[in-house]
């Protein structure tokens, strides 16, 4: 079992239905011990003029399989929210599901960066992390998140 965390955001629709159907799909799949944050309204980043606030939270939970298959099931549980599979960066969505720890695995390949690199930069993600798991240690940091929540709010 590896302690994981993901990053929930969403912008349209019933996005706290979908995190909700989200952590449910994630059990189906094999994780369990899920822990799921509170929601967070957070104006867009990085987002063209006129994009509308998003929901954000995070989840943890144990998995048995590997990153990428992580990885899959998160794409296919956004793909069944309406996401579309290929889709721009920054772009109004249904859903996003972003692996931010993973143990204490650093994973860099073509497809895969744990942990999440600009997590750390940003309060949307630390915060809703904070409040589940605030002892969880980014490993490339080795730092926790709680004291990277404290860095973000001083």
């Amino acid at each position: 079992m590896i302690k994981t965390a993901l990053a929930l955001g969403g912008n349209l629709g019933d996005v706290a239905g979908a995190f909700r159907t989200a952590a449910q799909k994630l059990e189906a799949a094999g994780m369990i011990n899920i822990k799921l944050s509170s929601f967070y309204r957070t104006a867009p980043v990085g987002c063209a003029p006129g994009t509308p606030d998003f929901l954000n939270a995070a989840l943890t939970g144990d998995w048995t399989g590997s990153a990428e298959e992580l990885l899959a099931v998160c794409r296919q549980i956004e793909r069944e929210s309406g996401r579309a599979a290929i889709h721009g960066i920054n772009t109004p969505r249904t859903l996003d599901l972003d692996i931010i720890l993973f143990g204490d695995r650093i994973i860099n390949s073509d497809t895969l960066h744990i942990p999440h690199p600009r997590a750390p930069q940003r309060f949307f993600v630390i915060a809703p992390l904070a409040e589940i798991a605030p002892e969880m240690i980014f490993p490339d940091l080795k730092e926790k998140v709680s004291d990277i929540f404290k860095s973000l709010t001083e």
